[in-house]
């Protein structure tokens, strides 16, 4: 049975150091992330993205992997999300997904996939997810 969870989340990016000092290893970017969940999901979450622009005004990619820590509908646990992203001059495509056999505690089974929307500056959340029985 495929479950709906929506709610706000707030972000902050933080930029960490390459991984080496010359300018070529400079791209692409490393940022941490830190969110704070509100809604059906009540968490916060931990995460890692790499992200690189392009000489075209619009385009660009990123990729990131987020832990993710609380309540979802009432059920405790973690989970992992995995996003891949592009920019093409303009035109956003996102993915963000449950990494298979992430969660844990009353999430353990967890599948689904995410959606996130900013509008006016303001993040929201739609979740498609499902929860199977774990063997």
């Amino acid at each position: 049975m495929t479950h709906h969870a929506a709610g706000t989340f707030e972000v902050k990016l933080t930029p960490q150091a390459p991984d080496n000092s010359a300018p070529e290893f400079a791209i692409p970017a490393r940022m941490s992330i830190d969110k704070q969940f509100h809604g059906d999901l009540e968490a916060t979450s931990n995460g890692q993205m790499l992200a690189a622009g392009t000489e075209v005004k619009g385009s660009a990619g990123y990729v990131a992997i987020e832990r993710v820590s609380g309540q979802l509908h009432g059920r405790t646990g973690t989970f992992i999300l995995q996003h891949t992203g592009t920019m093409n001059r303009g035109t956003p495509q996102l993915s963000v997904t449950v990494v298979p056999d992430s969660g844990t505690g009353d999430l353990a089974g967890l599948a689904g996939r995410m959606n996130i929307d900013i509008a006016a500056g303001k993040h929201s959340y739609t979740f498609e997810y499902t929860l199977a029985e774990t063997t």
